[in-house]
């Protein structure tokens, strides 16, 4: 009897002891799991705000964009490589009352209207944006559009639709116009003197208002880094639409 109470008091010590490590086990890992999430939180901080130091702008966040990019073909879209992008070229239209739908069609159809032609024309743009806000884009952002002349082997170009003749654009075309631009500042390291207009370049009246309205134009750079300032993320994609 005395061996037998012996042994299981002995065997119920055994347990308890037993129980007793794994608690102590359990509550290390925990404080271990804790403390490398503490280190990884902080050393997140550190390397990213370093990153965000290094940067001229921040990601601001998604921008719905509809990939619709136009046919290979030597008047619209060469693909040739952009290997460096260096600026962002504004333009508009010029042809009012139309979608961002209507002007992707027309860069896709040189190919045919061309057909014959002495003196082709040679157009096409990066991106359309259309009197309700939606983005098109044409051409993929490696490779040069035919929008900006000399321009064109260093710049991502947008084309605005306007309702009128004077070119100005209404708040839904401006204000997707000032996101995909501060996205673009952001993917692409871009200061405010890298965002200009197609007559920075070549003198033409183009995007018609913004050239007529100095103040104006000025004002549309300072929106967009206005925008980058509110609108701060981790998140860099471009959300599309096939």
């Amino acid at each position: 009897m005395i061996k037998k109470y012996g042994s299981k008091k002995y065997t119920s010590g055994n347990k308890n002891e037993q129980a007793k490590r794994i608690k102590y086990i359990f509550i290390f890992s925990v404080l271990l799991i804790f403390l490398v999430y503490i280190f990884a939180l902080v050393l997140s901080h550190v390397t990213g705000k370093g990153k965000n130091t290094a940067q001229v702008t921040a990601n601001t966040g998604p921008v719905e964009v509809i990939k619709d990019y136009i046919e290979p073909n030597e008047y619209s879209r060469p693909q040739k490589k952009l290997k460096k992008v260096n600026g962002i070229v504004i333009h508009y239209t010029a042809n009012p009352g139309s979608d961002a739908e209507a002007n992707r069609n027309y860069f896709n159809n040189l190919m045919y209207e061309n057909a014959g032609k002495e003196k082709p024309v040679y157009a096409s743009s990066h991106y359309v944006i259309g009197l309700d806000g939606q983005i098109v884009q044409c051409i993929p952002l490696d490779e040069i559009a035919y929008a900006s002349n000399e321009r064109n082997s260093d710049t991502i170009s947008i084309e605005c639709c306007h309702a009128d003749n004077t070119g100005k654009f209404n708040d839904a075309t401006y204000n997707s116009l000032v996101r995909l631009v501060a996205w673009l500042c952001g993917e692409y390291n871009l200061k405010k003197d890298d965002i200009i207009r197609h007559y920075d370049v070549t003198g033409k009246n183009c995007p018609k208002y913004y050239v007529k309205h100095e103040k104006k134009w000025n004002s549309f750079k300072d929106d967009v880094f206005r925008y980058i300032d509110n609108h701060k993320t981790d998140n860099n994609i471009i959300k599309a639409k096939d």
